[in-house]
């Protein structure tokens, strides 16, 4: 006899109830009405993370629709960057002074090498530090922590100062999975609404300008801003898009 098993029941708290009764269900809003909205549906004690969900058209199936890139968000993403800089001689001097927390120095290389250590949200690096260690890319490299020239983390050593400052910044890589959604964060809970609006824009004007060849109509199927405990709010595709970054 075949035991046929119930599909299982997401129980949700009361809390969550109470914010998703804030959701108008089937309703597209303008991004200045969801990140209103989203702030108030992030109803957690802590400072929650906001985050946005982005439909595209691309086949990841075919290699020449790869989407990927890099943005700095104005307002950064709320939280602190910690920076590794694999540079030597001058532009050592340059990272440190733009602010990066570490300098991969060869004991650095081969403790991150040896014990997996990677204690950092971003790296950078120089063409000349590229041989030494693209051996680290079998632990960076599954960690999205690998410098790489096509997210503009391996730059000349007199741009090393402004790619640290950056990564400081806010700097965040998106890409497509292979759902082709972009995950992304934008901010914190306690950001102003406006600011949310600002980094989502810079997002998604990012994500246009990284558009590849050969899709043929809109690039954006559906877009959705979601606090880290909050219900997801769908946003009008058509008003998301024709924002500019100020």
């Amino acid at each position: 006899m075949t035991t046929v098993q119930k599909p299982s029941i997401v129980k949700r708290s009361r809390r969550f109830k109470t914010a998703a009764a804030l959701v108008q269900r089937g309703a597209a809003l303008s991004p200045e009405e969801a990140m209103e909205l989203v702030k108030k549906t992030a109803t957690a004690k802590h400072d929650e993370t906001i985050e946005v969900h982005i439909r595209t058209t691309v086949d990841p199936q075919r290699q020449a629709q790869g989407l990927r890139g890099v943005v700095v968000l104005p307002h950064g993403v709320g939280k602190t960057v910690r920076v590794m800089a694999f540079v030597q001689g001058e532009a050592a001097t340059a990272a440190r002074q733009a602010g990066a927390d570490y300098i991969g120095d060869d004991e650095t290389i081969q403790r991150i090498e040896k014990d997996g250590w990677s204690d950092f949200e971003v790296s950078v690096a120089t063409p000349d530090m590229m041989g030494r260690i693209g051996r680290l890319g079998r632990v960076l490299g599954r960690k999205g922590l690998m410098p790489n020239p096509r997210t503009g983390t391996v730059v000349p050593a007199q741009d090393i100062a402004k790619a640290v400052s950056e990564a400081k910044r806010g700097r965040l890589e998106f890409r497509a999975d292979k759902t082709a959604i972009i995950h992304s964060v934008i901010g914190k809970k306690s950001f102003a609404a406006q600011q949310l609006v600002d980094n989502f824009t810079a997002l998604l004007d990012a994500i246009n300008k990284a558009r590849p060849e050969g899709i043929k109509g809109p690039l954006i199927r559906s877009l959705y801003v979601t606090s880290t405990m909050g219900p997801s709010i769908k946003l009008d595709v058509a008003k998301a898009t024709v924002l500019k970054v100020e």
